[in-house]
């Protein structure tokens, strides 16, 4: 039997100590620390090497860093500036003549969208078209607001057609655009 003696509580021997590492283990053991911080090591410095050539690359698994498709990417990128109502309000105005309908189309012409107050500013190119318009405004307003959802346009501002610029005589006033000034 060996020279030591069982712990207290513990039948004859059951609970031995474990052996010390001979030489030949411990000679492994040093050569897996080896290793691995060699790995490390490399590891480190192959990402060193990929940020100078212009950051980090992605590996064999989705991460952030992949290239996206266009869409995908103006999708996310409208989502995290806060853009959609803009956007949506954007592609109204690329889909207006599919909204209005052709006629209306033809002769008026969404100009901007103000998000704060929510209005819509149209452009039309005679009076009697604006005063159609404006007729037609609460109709036109719950269309849209049916389209991009609900409370995104408020109001409808129908603008008449611009007047010719009358800059001749020698009598003019300063800001004024001249006898033109109350056309539309």
């Amino acid at each position: 039997m060996s020279d030591e003696k069982p712990a207290k509580g513990d039948p004859e021997g059951a609970a031995q100590k474990t052996p010390e590492p001979s030489g030949v283990d411990l000679a492994r053991v040093a050569l897996r620390a080896a290793k691995e911080q060699a790995r490390a090591r490399g590891d480190a410095a192959q990402q060193k090497k990929q940020a100078r050539r212009g950051g980090l690359r992605s590996g064999a698994r989705a991460d952030g860093r992949d290239p996206l498709p266009l869409g995908s990417a103006i999708n996310r990128l409208i989502t995290e500036r806060g853009w959609e109502t803009p956007a949506a309000v954007g592609g109204v105005m690329g889909r207006w003549p599919q909204i209005v309908g052709d006629d209306l189309a033809k002769h008026c012409v969404p100009q901007k969208y103000d998000e704060d107050e929510r209005v819509l500013t149209v452009q039309c190119d005679s009076t009697a078209w604006a005063t159609q318009l404006r007729l037609m405004a609460p109709q036109l307003v719950a269309r849209l607001n049916e389209d991009l959802g609900h409370g995104t346009v408020r109001l409808l501002k129908v603008l008449g057609p611009n007047g010719p610029a009358h800059r001749f005589g020698p009598l003019r006033a300063p800001g004024s655009t001249g006898p033109g000034d109350t056309y539309g």
